[in-house]
Formats: structure tokens, C-alpha cells, sequence
């Protein structure tokens, strides 16, 4: 899915019809059109103050939309303060909660030039799991959802895409171990994206995240076929008391149990830190 024609960003009119997933796409699709154009507006003179505005403003966009689209439904944001504290207890009672992350790739939004920043928008239903996602990634006008397909396999050494700024430790055990070449980038919801289509075969992060960096990506990645689990291979759960979710791999299902077994020695051997 691409953007509007950017001298229509800022009309909110609202989603082509009532379902879950196209809810999901247009909210990021909007969220990443308010984005760019604080960009253009703000420039790049205070890198901070653009990144605290940039957070700002895209909460409050999915935050006001989807108090008028779904007004029963709970929402996680990396931008709520009590995303940890008392609102915890709302959310876990909930059967529909949104996952959002109104801006993942702060840093790399706040730099004149990159593209790898993005928007997330996930759905989490109670007794099934992550039901509808998207990712914006408003630079490269190109929002997925999950109705995406996940591009062929290319030929050459297996490519995993890790962090451009703090890669894992672990990094260069696991190529060792499995022949592979790093692909850095910036956002988590770039770097799964980038396995979707097809620019990396995989992405492996231990070290911290939270349910918003990995919930829509990964309802994007999951939909198209993709292998979607923790490190140690056990699966990912969302809506849980803490938001908490330190590591994730996304890649081809047939390159599963090969990276699973090098993370398994990593994590016997103290490296990468598991489940």
C-alpha cells in the first residue's frame, strides 16, 4: 500500500472500510503522513526537539483515531506513562487491546536523509493472539499489513538484519556460525520489514524491547508466512503484565531450525541471553 499524494497529508477522513486490518494500515498510513510533514515544517536544526515533537504527535494522531474508530477497544502505547503502572490492569482485563508504537526509530527520524523509521499499529484479541497489524514506513511511502506476502528467497550468503547504532555482542558469533553477512538498519519494524521484502533473510535482537517494537511487525511477518518466535524458540505473547519483550527472530521458515540451533550453543555458551 502507498501514501496520498502528499498535498492531501493532514484530511482525515478515514479508513476504506470498518475492518481490523484496514483500520491498521490507514492509522499508520496517517500517523506517518503527520510525521513527514513535521519534518518538512520543523527541518533538522534541533534533531531533539523534532524527535520529542515527532513522538508527540503521532501518539496523540493513532491515540484520537482510535478513540473515535474503536472506542471500546484498550490501546498500549510506548508513549503512555502508564504503560507499566495502574493502566496495566485495564488492559489485561481487555479483549481487544492496540499495540502501538507511534514512532520506532527515533534517532533515525531525527537524521536529515534516512528512511529507516516507522510506524506501528498492531491488534491483539483475547484467545487469538495478534489478529491485525501494519507497518508505515512513511520515507519509502510503503505501508505493509497482513495481507502482505513475503518475497522469494535470494540467492548468496544468509543476510540478518541487526541494529546500525548498538548491535548485539552476539553478532559475530552467529554469522560465524551460520555464514552469514549483517544488513544494519535502523528501527526494529524496518529491520523485520526488510526480511518481508526480501532486502534480509532474517532478524535476530536479544537486549531489551518492548511489546510496541515487535507487535505489528511481527503480525505483519507471522500473516505472510514468516517464523515469528523468541530466540529460544518459544512463542511471543502479547498483553502481558509488564510490556516487556527483550528479544525476537524473524526469519524464512526454512532457515528456522538453523538459527535456532546457533542461538541455542549462543545461549548455552552465555552469549545471547534466552527466553
Amino acid at each position: 500500500m502507498g501514501f496520498d499524494d502528499p498535498g492531501r497529508r493532514g484530511v482525515v477522513d478515514g479508513p476504506a472500510d470498518d475492518r481490523d486490518q484496514t483500520v491498521a494500515a490507514w492509522l499508520a498510513g496517517l500517523a506517518g503522513e503527520r510525521l513527514l510533514d513535521l519534518r518538512h515544517v520543523r527541518g533538522f536544526a534541533d534533531p531533539a526537539a523534532l524527535r520529542d515533537a515527532a513522538d508527540r504527535q503521532a501518539h496523540h494522531v493513532l491515540r484520537g483515531e482510535l478513540a473515535r474508530l474503536r472506542p471500546g477497544d484498550a490501546v498500549l502505547s510506548e508513549e503512555d506513562e502508564d504503560a507499566r503502572g495502574a493502566a496495566a490492569a485495564d488492559r489485561r482485563t481487555a479483549d481487544r487491546v492496540w499495540i502501538v508504537d507511534p514512532l520506532d526509530g527515533t534517532r533515525e527520524y531525527g537524521e536529515q536523509g534516512r528512511t529507516d523509521w516507522a510506524v506501528h499499529v498492531a491488534l491483539w484479541e483475547r484467545g487469538r493472539g495478534l489478529t491485525a497489524g501494519a507497518v508505515a514506513l512513511p520515507a519509502r511511502e510503503l505501508v505493509l499489513g497482513t495481507d502482505a506476502t513475503a518475497a522469494p528467497p535470494a540467492a548468496g550468503p544468509l543476510r540478518i538484519a541487526v541494529s546500525r547504532s548498538r548491535p548485539p555482542g552476539f553478532v559475530s558469533s552467529l554469522l560465524d556460525r551460520v555464514g552469514g553477512v549483517a544488513v544494519p538498519l535502523g528501527s526494529a519494524g524496518v529491520k523485520v520489514c526488510a526480511v518481508v521484502t526480501g532486502d534480509a533473510d532474517a532478524y535476530v535482537h536479544a537486549g531489551g524491547q518492548y511489546e510496541w517494537d515487535s507487535a505489528a511487525p511481527v503480525a505483519v511477518a507471522a500473516a505472510a508466512g514468516l517464523h515469528c518466535s523468541r530466540v529460544d524458540g518459544t512463542p511471543l505473547e502479547y498483553n502481558r503484565d509488564h510490556p516487556s519483550l527483550p528479544d525476537l527472530l524473524v526469519c524464512r521458515p526454512e532457515l528456522a531450525d538453523q538459527l535456532l540451533g546457533a542461538l541455542a550453543d549462543l545461549i548455552k555458551a552465555g552469549e545471547v541471553a534466552g527466553g
